[in-house]
């Protein structure tokens, strides 16, 4: 009976989930081809001497010392050529435009390329990070001046450490943009700049900053395995965190699909985007209150593929009010880099937060910490497989801290094992009343001094070290590119080939296998059938699931599965444990078995309320049910 109400849940909800699929489907490729044809109004609707932007990437000459006041300078003459100026840290290369005044793109030196090519943050971008915005995704498409310049020697080439751009909004609004390489001495330094934005307001009437924003960027997928709930926007509150994924975007059963969302903040600490690995965020000065704006918009990483999510963000400037002539500056700290828990740590606790690593973030913290001090280690084994080593020797390090754990439980299971005839007697005995079955079954637990959760304690104790594990390295930007046996990403899926356009995923599968045999050496402790094959298809489950994770997680699992497997074994040629009565039966009951007593209780008392006593007398042993009502 259970199992076919079972399988009937199972079916209906797969049949639902299959519907809302295609439905899903269906309106996002009606709402896409509005779309198309609303750009194509629009692209067919713009000025024909709106500003190209051809890009030879020479850097302009400095043109002479800035004007006390924007508003004094003549405004630039139009230019529809775009400029490029490039700032360069050991890490990272910077290009700068004129067109938007902004961070165009950050290209990074030592990262495993993606897809695309090298790791290019904002490469979706219409605008540059650093662009004003006078509502939210109204980009400006002001052509700046390269005013000023501060150039530096590095060996080999010149390169500038801080660029200065100036020019003057439709609104009469004058912007004077400064980018400055961040020098303070901390390892996040070659992934930071300084930006400094200065407003002043050369119209005649009041401008309000508030409805002006700054644009955070285009966060994208690096490859076609990372999904949309890994893409989207970050910002932190009052040093709360939050996350708003891609999916956000996209309707639901219970939810229309949206095209824009605005989130307010109370104290805009940092406000940014990032996919999976990589971050582009700021953080302002001066906190104060904030609105976040943000947009989503399909990418395709390479022809044929199927499109992914990108999201794109704003952040809301302060809310001033600024008179003619008035002007206001405010600074901030922007990051542009890979997600490093270390260095983001020793940035701040704020800059920390955005690794994302979700309820268990001590644990994965933890975790982080722990392999690279194994990792530094493994450096001296093998440099090639060194992160791969690092994921095997935790594991291992960490099931042996939970042996004893495991095989109090293990020991635990086999006395339960060795209970159950006395069991089978207790089901013939209570076949129609379970309450009371419970109830023996729970004194004799107590009578031998068995904890029936005890069984469970590896895997709740596992739990958190595995959820940790998978948070840590499902953001872990060190694993990108470092091979390991067959592996030739740790943190992409291990596919070596195609078998009928299926990619043949090998340390999944090999995990799965490994799951059945040590679930197959566990003792049976006579428990519910319908329980045992949940159990028993649990591993086919996860090899879904985890079929596309990435190879270092599936790694993790399968090493766990084979030391498992080790103990199990060692376990089962150690002596039995006996089974022995507790002096005195036990005493006391447990909190299990004054659970179900008040569950019996409760059900007796629900079975009395449907009786009522006869008329003329008081004794409620001569109750007798309810007569059915009749007509009339």
């Amino acid at each position: 009976m259970y199992d076919r109400k079972t399988w009937i849940v199972v079916i209906v909800c797969s049949l639902l989930l299959a519907v809302n699929i295609f439905y899903q489907q269906k309106n996002g490729q009606m709402l896409a081809e509005q779309k198309r044809e609303q750009a194509a109004r629009e692209a067919a609707a713009k000025p024909a001497d709106a500003p190209a932007t051809p890009a030879d990437g020479s850097a302009p000459a400095a043109t002479g010392d800035k004007p006390n006041s924007l508003v004094e300078a003549e405004p630039p003459a139009p230019s529809v050529v775009e400029q490029l100026v490039k700032m360069e840290t050991p890490e990272a290369i910077y290009t700068f435009t004129s067109i938007g005044g902004g961070l165009k793109t950050a290209e990074f030196k030592n990262q495993t390329p993606g897809l695309e090519g090298p790791v290019l943050l904002n490469r979706h971008g219409s605008s540059p990070v650093g662009a004003l915005a006078d509502g939210p995704d109204r980009m400006e498409t002001t052509a700046y001046e390269f005013v000023e310049a501060d150039s530096m020697k590095f060996p080999n080439s010149e390169h500038y450490k801080s660029i200065v751009f100036r020019g003057k909004l439709s609104s009469g609004l004058w912007a004077k943009k400064t980018w400055s390489l961040r020098e303070t001495g901390n390892e996040g330094d070659p992934f930071s700049l300084d930006f400094k934005l200065q407003l002043e307001n050369g119209a005649q009437n009041n401008i309000n900053l508030e409805n002006y924003s700054l644009f955070l960027g285009v966060a994208s997928p690096l490859d076609t395995v990372e999904t949309a709930a890994q893409t989207g926007f970050v910002r932190v509150d009052d040093r709360s965190f939050s996350f708003t994924a891609a999916t956000e975007f996209a309707g639901g059963w219970f939810k229309d699909e949206r095209e824009l969302i605005t989130e307010t903040m109370e104290r805009g600490d940092i406000a940014g985007v990032a996919n999976q690995f990589f971050a582009t965020a700021m953080k302002p000065a001066e906190p104060g209150p904030a609105m976040i704006w943000a947009k989503v918009s399909n990418v395709n990483l390479k022809p044929g593929a199927k499109p992914l999510k990108a999201v794109r963000a704003g952040l809301q400037l302060p809310t001033v009010t600024l008179a003619p002539k008035d002007s206001r500056t405010m600074s901030y700290h922007v990051f542009a880099g890979p997600k490093q828990n270390r260095v983001l740590r020793k940035m701040g606790e704020d800059w920390g937060k955005l690794m994302n690593y979700g309820f268990f973030s001590p644990f994965s913290r933890f975790m982080s910490w722990s392999i690279f001090w194994v990792h530094s280690g493994m450096e001296k084994i093998s440099s090639k497989w060194s992160w791969g080593l690092a994921v095997v020797a935790l594991t291992i390090l960490l099931r042996l801290a939970i042996w004893p754990l495991y095989n109090r439980s293990n020991r635990t299971m086999k006395r339960m094992a060795k209970l159950k005839p006395e069991m089978d007697k207790l089901k013939e005995k209570y076949p129609d009343d379970p309450q009371k079955m419970n109830t023996e079954m729970m004194g004799m637990y107590r009578k031998y001094g068995i904890n029936p959760l005890g069984g469970c304690l590896p895997m709740l104790a596992q739990l958190p070290i595995f959820f940790g594990f998978y948070s840590m390295l499902l953001h872990a930007v060190e694993m990108r590119g470092q091979e390991f046996l067959w592996v030739k990403d740790l943190s992409q899926p291990d596919t070596v080939t195609h078998l009928m356009g299926l990619a043949i995923n090998p340390l999944p599968i090999v995990m799965a296998i490994t799951s059945f045999l040590q679930m197959a050496m566990m003792p049976n402790t006579g428990g519910d059938k319908t329980q045992m094959r949940i159990m028993k298809m649990m591993p086919f489950f996860f090899l879904i699931i985890c079929y596309n994770f990435a190879s270092a997680l599936a790694l993790y699992w399968t090493v766990s599965n084979v030391f498992s497997i080790a103990q199990t074994w060692i376990s089962n040629r150690m002596p039995e444990p006996e089974l022995k009565a507790k002096a005195g039966g036990g005493t006391g009951k447990s909190w299990v078995e004054r659970m179900a007593e008040k569950q019996a209780e409760m059900e007796r008392m629900r079975q009395a309320r449907g009786r009522v006593v006869e008329p003329g007398t008081d004794d409620p042993n001569s109750s007798k049910k309810r007569p059915p009502r009749t007509g009339g």
